[in-house]
């Protein structure tokens, strides 16, 4: 059930659209059946709040379980890249399995080595040790209005090969980059990143969030 709170938390948190049954469904890889059985559970457990045939809420208590299992992962994340030398596209399986056996209390000690970041390798805020969680106050690439600069944010780590794009690119966290003025009628970004040109169609444009500059 934790898994289900997670992926609730995970699809709310830079989106404002209503997480709905399907929307879990397509996140967690399975079907709308065990999905629909699974949110059955959570509600009794007043874990969310649900609308049958409507979104999906945590319930305060089901935000803290979640927020809960987001800090383990994500502390997991960063500790595999920055001490381990992972690859940020080959972490977040590794956390998946690791978050659920791991306790609170090498939880803690992995922070308190790691210099209790506040983000992992990909951009997402790590939760304090109370549940506090500060998103950076960033946009999606594919909504800047051109031309500008920018600062990268956060990338998403939904998709592994398109992190390994990004990086062959420099497109990471804290890379400062040009936004070039758009062409008319064309769904794609254009971005320079020191003497290189990059063009990113809509599907890894929209991955990638941004602070201007």
């Amino acid at each position: 059930m934790q898994n289900y709170l997670k992926v609730i938390w995970g699809l709310q948190e830079w989106s404002d659209v209503p997480v709905s049954n399907s929307a879990i469904a397509e996140a967690a890889g399975v079907r709308l059946s065990t999905v629909s059985e699974a949110l059955r559970k959570l509600s009794d457990q007043e874990l969310i709040e649900h609308v049958r045939y409507g979104s999906v809420t945590l319930t305060e208590v089901g935000r803290d379980h979640a927020v809960s299992m987001i800090r383990r992962h994500r502390l997991i994340e960063t500790f595999l890249v920055n001490k381990l030398e992972y690859e940020w596209d080959e972490v977040h399986e590794e956390a998946d399995r690791l978050e659920h056996a791991v306790s609170d209390e090498l939880v803690h000690r992995i922070d308190r080595a790691l210099g209790y970041p506040t983000r992992d390798p990909h951009g997402d805020p790590i939760p304090s040790a109370e549940g506090k969680v500060h998103r950076p106050d960033a946009i999606r690439l594919s909504e800047v209005a051109s031309p500008c600069l920018a600062r990268v944010e956060r990338i998403s780590d939904s998709d592994n090969e398109m992190l390994q794009y990004f990086a062959s690119r420099g497109i990471i966290v804290d890379a400062e980059l040009s936004v070039l003025a758009g062409e008319p009628y064309s769904e794609t970004v254009a971005v320079r990143i020191g003497e290189a040109t990059v063009s990113l169609g809509p599907a890894a444009a929209a991955a990638v969030w941004v602070s201007t500059m």
